[in-house]
């Protein structure tokens, strides 16, 4: 079985996603690129705590796991052979105007779901995963 290495999640509020833009630094994979919450797995984590630590950490969020209503593994983009996961939740009015954003990355929005799947800077695998989950919803 593969290893995990990371969680990114679509964090919704009120039909907008939760995004930042990436820092545009020279070989900063997808720099400058609109991205979701999460990042790599530091120690022993769980794919959930993973994605806990790195929203509290990036947005100043204390997510909690009922809130995550979707997950999934994929194939790493950064290191073959190993897995992430991809999950979508909904975030509280509480936690939407909580939000303190951290040291990684230029700027932070709220973003409608069809701006992010049409954006050419955004994340391309994040989008093509977004437009799974969403796909799940009409099943």
């Amino acid at each position: 079985m593969a290893s995990f290495c990371g969680s990114k999640a679509a964090l919704f509020h009120r039909k907008r996603l939760l995004v930042y833009l990436r820092d545009d630094k020279p070989g900063l994979p997808f720099a400058a690129c609109w991205d979701f919450p999460g990042g790599g797995r530091e120690g022993e984590e769980g794919p959930f705590d993973c994605l806990q630590r790195e929203t509290r950490e990036e947005f100043g969020i204390a997510l909690r796991a009922g809130q995550v209503r979707w997950t999934r593994s994929y194939p790493s983009q950064h290191r073959p052979g190993e897995i992430s996961y991809f999950m979508a939740g909904e975030l509280d009015d509480e936690q939407a105007a909580s939000i303190r954003f951290g040291d990684e990355g230029q700027r932070w929005q709220w973003m409608p779901v069809d701006d992010y799947l049409s954006l050419s800077a955004a994340v391309p695998y994040l989008q093509q995963r977004l437009r799974e989950y969403l796909s799940s919803l009409a099943e």
